[in-house]
């Protein structure tokens, strides 16, 4: 017997008609459309239904009733059985059912409640948190803050003025309303105390040992100073040496890369969900440093589009555009994939980005823990291989060939060498036997 794919995002089975399907087809039409078949068991075996002709007339009128669209109902045969397509589009608008409201993520149809439902609707109307208006006007705004930024956006805002009023700026860039109210964004950019109406829109800072807080520290104040606060926050846990290269400069190595650090903290607060009661939070442990922020992802991203060039769908698209503007991010979308290359570049394991908590998340895990030559003494790897550990660190590979060069040593021992570094999963071997393989430092995550 003939059998459907798979269950997914747009595609349901059901055995039998009842109304509670209906929540699944309000669920496809405000994500992206759908097609619930019914007659098909959770295998996507076409089993029939009995009732076709009479569900081709209820259906439609249920969903017309109960949803207030026109679906496309059509009766099928398959292996001489009769099943009943029911296929409707995306709507633009929010549509609910029985007054409550529906979305698909996967293959779960879930309701929509509080924030998540807020921030639904506003995506449907056209609108983001943070260009709502605020209960704060022009005399809550901090002056300095805006001539800072004025200072910074100059060669990436034309035409700027030093003559040009906090008002005039403010309303340029769509931070104030034509009845002189400040935009949520504008408030927590410029306002003198964003606080006092948003309480959450701070972030806090933990040094934990083990599951003992050593330390903690709680950035306020607006947007551009939480940042810098956040981030000297970090870096007193940090460890730095230097290195002298040829020009005799001296060059500064911490624990992690300081760009990728600063990048992961302006990520949490640009794509922060403000309508959430948590705050952004960072722990620093004595391996890693976590960055969580509440806020899931557009369904238009995945965890692993984070880690390529991809398109930017910021939840706070006016914060994002000042920061932007103030040269503190390079473009839309491009903070996850830099921080990525800032790990490769120091020769670090790449960074876990996770779905986690109602939000997301970023682990940035310490070099020395894994690869350090240290650990791997401890780890009973002999001088040649720590060698080629530290080979690899610095050229991202290497062949049979090199090593035996690296070490001096018989084509048989360097195999056999390599090989115990492949079963210990301190490297991972990719390409053919012979030639074609080469050797790799397997991520942290995998180890």
């Amino acid at each position: 017997m003939r059998k459907y794919t798979e269950e997914s995002q747009n595609i349901e089975f059901k055995s039998e008609w009842r109304d509670e399907h209906l929540k699944t087809l309000c669920a496809f039409v405000n994500t992206k459309g759908g097609e619930l078949i019914v007659g098909v068991d959770d295998k996507g075996n076409a089993i029939g239904v009995k009732n076709a002709k009479k569900l081709l007339e209820d259906i439609p009128n249920k969903i017309r009733s109960k949803i207030g669209i026109t679906p496309s109902v059509t009766k099928k045969t398959k292996n001489g059985k009769d099943i009943v397509s029911i296929e409707v589009s995306a709507a633009s608008m929010p549509v609910s059912c029985d007054g409550r409201y529906f979305q698909r993520s996967g293959s779960t149809t879930s309701e929509l409640n509080g924030n998540e439902l807020a921030n639904f609707l506003l995506r449907k109307y056209g609108k983001t948190w943070d260009s709502l208006p605020s209960e704060a006007g022009l005399e809550d705004i901090d002056a300095d803050a805006v001539n800072v930024f004025k200072n910074l956006a100059k060669k990436r805002i034309l035409g700027i003025s030093e003559d040009d009023s906090i008002e005039k700026i403010l309303y340029n860039l769509k931070l104030l309303t034509d009845d002189k109210k400040i935009t949520k964004a504008g408030f927590l950019l410029f306002g003198s105390d964003p606080q006092r109406f948003f309480v959450n829109a701070k972030t806090r800072v933990g040094r934990f040992k083990d599951s003992n807080i050593l330390d903690t520290v709680i950035s306020e104040g607006n947007l551009f100073n939480q940042v810098e606060k956040t981030v000297e926050a970090i870096k007193k846990h940090l460890n730095v040496k230097f290195e002298i290269n040829k020009e005799l400069a001296r060059r500064d190595i911490w624990d992690y890369p300081l760009d990728a650090i600063r990048e992961a903290v302006i990520n949490a607060v640009i794509h922060k969900d403000y309508s959430s009661v948590a705050e952004v939070q960072i722990k620093v442990y004595d391996d890693r440093i976590w960055f969580w922020n509440p806020g899931n992802l557009p369904e238009e991203l995945n965890i692993e589009a984070l880690k390529k060039e991809h398109s930017s769908y910021p939840k706070n698209p006016l914060i994002a555009n000042i920061f932007y503007l103030a040269g503190l991010i390079e473009r839309w979308g491009s903070g996850t994939k830099r921080i990525v290359d800032l790990f490769k570049e120091q020769n670090l394991s790449e960074p876990e980005f996770k779905e986690e908590q109602g939000g997301i998340s970023v682990r940035f895990y310490k070099d020395v823990d894994i690869y350090g030559e240290e650990n791997l003494g401890k780890m009973g790897l002999n001088e040649r291989q720590i060698q080629a550990v530290i080979y690899i660190k610095k050229n991202k590979k290497i062949t049979n060939s090199e090593y035996m060069d690296l070490t001096k040593i018989s084509k048989q021992t360097a195999t056999r060498d390599l090989s115990k570094l492949v079963k210990s999963k301190v490297l991972e071997k990719k390409g053919v036997t012979g030639k074609g393989t080469e050797y790799f430092l397997r991520t942290h995550k995998d180890s």
